[in-house]
């Protein structure tokens, strides 16, 4: 069951067709099927202007971006998808303040719903700190199918663990 260590908390039904798609080697065809063509976003300065538009559109009161890229080391240093830093510095007697959204490489080549589901969730962030009722409300008003798409991204990451990377987002 460690294969199934994104889906854990999932239950027992869910884990059991999953393991399924598993040992009848389906699981990327069935994320291929649902989500064909990867998103064309390859460079940090195309995501920088995806993330705020996103940004603009949802959340125009949050906090200004000043850095979005991908990130090479996040999966190996944080254990995690993207991250998000508000990094507050003194300048004078002013406090300034600069906010990055980092995002793992990984993602330069799945489909589009994966990547706006990463920017969403570290997006959310800005607003609301803890992943409580209201951070996952927030989610899904930006991406109204969130939790979907990330038990889908789970599954992917499971592919990774088990399989390597899917094909055809290459």
């Amino acid at each position: 069951m460690d294969s199934l260590k994104y889906i854990n908390h999932y239950s027992e039904i869910t884990k059991t067709e999953v393991l399924e798609l598993i040992k009848q080697d389906k699981l990327a065809l069935h994320l291929k099927t649902k989500y064909p063509n990867p998103h064309v976003i390859k460079t940090d300065k195309a995501l920088f202007s995806y993330v705020n538009e996103l940004k603009n559109a949802h959340i125009k009161n949050a906090p200004t971006l000043s850095k979005v890229l991908y990130d090479g080391k996040i999966n190996v240093i944080h254990n995690a998808l993207g991250t998000h830093h508000i990094i507050s510095r003194v300048q004078g007697s002013k406090l300034k303040s600069k906010n990055e959204i980092r995002v793992a490489s990984m993602f330069k080549s799945v489909p589009q719903e994966f990547l706006e589901m990463i920017v969403v969730h570290e997006l959310a962030h800005f607003k609301v700190k803890e992943h409580n009722k209201a951070f996952y409300n927030l989610c899904e008003y930006m991406q109204p199918s969130y939790h979907q798409t990330e038990f889908d991204v789970r599954l992917y990451l499971t592919q990774m663990d088990i399989f390597g990377k899917i094909d055809e987002w290459n």
